[in-house]
This record gives structure tokens, sequence and C-alpha cells, in this order.
């Protein structure tokens, strides 16, 4: 796992300068759940990362909170907390920042979970 070396050949980023650098979001087969990927730089001192999902009717369909994350690059199961059908366009917003900050822009990723 990469968080346990210590690769000279990657530079750590102190703060004010690690960024989102990408998110995906894919559905599983049940329409209930998604596998998260999320990237960011790395970094000196873990961030906290905020996910929220937003659901096809504008409401929040789902949210996930990562304090001090120990690696950079991430794969996580989000659960889809909506009743009935879940089909539909949805938009997965992921925030970074520290408690004392500095707060890094956030990233966007939609998607459609499709109808049978």
């Amino acid at each position: 796992m990469e968080f346990f070396l210590d690769d000279p050949d990657i530079q750590r980023l102190p703060p004010d300068e690690v960024r989102l650098l990408s998110i995906r979001a894919d559905p599983y087969p049940d329409k209930r759940r998604l596998k998260v990927r999320l990237e960011t730089t790395p970094f000196q001192k873990p961030p906290h990362l905020e996910l929220q999902l937003t659901g096809p009717d504008g409401n929040e369909a789902g949210s996930v909170s990562i304090i001090e994350p120990a690696a950079w690059k991430m794969e996580l199961t989000m659960h889809i907390r909506l009743r009935g059908e879940t089909t539909g366009r949805y938009v997965l917003t992921a925030s970074l920042f520290y408690p004392q900050g500095p707060h890094a822009e956030n990233i966007t990723y939609t998607f459609e979970i499709p109808a049978d």
C-alpha cells in the first residue's frame, strides 16, 4: 500500500497546495450503492474530505465524511439513501479542507443510473 512507503520521488505538498485531482462514481448492479474513486495531491498533513450525493430530485441522497485519510488515492463504497427507485441523474460533489483552513476548490462528477 502506497501510504506505508516513503518514496523520495513523491513530493508531498503543504496544506495550502493540496488539491482534489479527480472523483468518479460507478453504480453497483443493485443500483443502491456506488463505487467511488477519489484522488488528491500527495499531502504532508492529511486533509478532511466531504462527499455529498445529490439525487435526481435535487435533494441529498447520501454523504460521507473522511477525516485525515492515510492515502491520497481512495476507493470506497457509498450507499444511496433513497427509498424506492434510484434511477436517474446524480451529482457527486467532493470538498477538501483543513479545519483551520485552507479550503480547496470543490469538484463534481455527474452520472446516470439507468433504468433496466
